[in-house]
């Protein structure tokens, strides 16, 4: 990584800016009655249904449908938001501090695979434990379920750069996911490679910035 040239800095969401923990979902879901739930629904075994609810080809109500199909019990709307986005941890306040101080040199950026029911979530979370809106913190955030594509999906990483004016030897890219980390230097990204399985976070890697 050439930092002299990085000019514009784009994050991932999950892993990088907020915790997430996909066992508190699939704990949930079951308990709900979904017993094979991690199995199928998890992060490390999507099914088209996440992936379709991550591109937003699917409502959020068509998503709850469908794991209702699963459920013996009759379950709210509420208490299936409530199961799906228990994964979603704490946004630790020195990153957020991080990015607010990286505004200063840099054009900042979100790209997430995230969905409409995680997004609601954690943008109110936000606002209560912070005071301002988390979208606040980006000059633009882009999200896969508005987008229609999800990473590594190399449309999305060219659809970033070319609505923001993005120089991509000039941008850094920052995921937790070495398969999005390749997508993104296959299209001329500068990349940062937050692994979790070594306890790394951007606290770690961007005082070189």
């Amino acid at each position: 990584m050439q930092t002299n040239k990085i000019k514009n800095i784009i994050f991932d969401l999950g892993g990088v800016i907020i915790n997430l923990n996909t066992q508190k979902t699939a704990s949930e879901m079951e308990k709900l009655g979904f017993t094979n739930f991690e199995k199928n629904y998890t992060l490390i075994n999507q099914t088209d249904l996440f992936d379709l609810l991550e591109k937003g080809l699917i409502t959020p109500d068509q998503f709850r449908m469908e794991i209702r199909k699963h459920i013996s019990s009759k379950v709210s709307d509420e208490q299936i938001d409530n199961a799906w986005s228990a994964m979603l941890l704490d946004f630790p306040k020195e990153r957020i501090e991080l990015i607010q101080k990286a505004k200063q040199n840099y054009r900042i950026f979100l790209l997430s695979n995230t969905n409409k029911i995680h997004f609601d979530k954690y943008s109110s979370d936000f606002i209560t434990d912070f005071g301002f809106s988390f979208n606040s913190l980006f000059e633009k955030s882009y999200y896969s379920f508005e987008i229609g594509h999800r990473k590594p999906d190399l449309e999305i990483y060219k659809h970033v750069m070319k609505h923001s004016n993005l120089i991509p030897e000039e941008t850094l890219f920052i995921d937790d996911s070495e398969t999005n980390i390749k997508a993104a230097q296959s299209v001329g990204l500068q990349t940062l490679h937050i692994n979790l399985s070594k306890n790394e976070n951007i606290l770690t890697h961007l005082t070189i910035l």
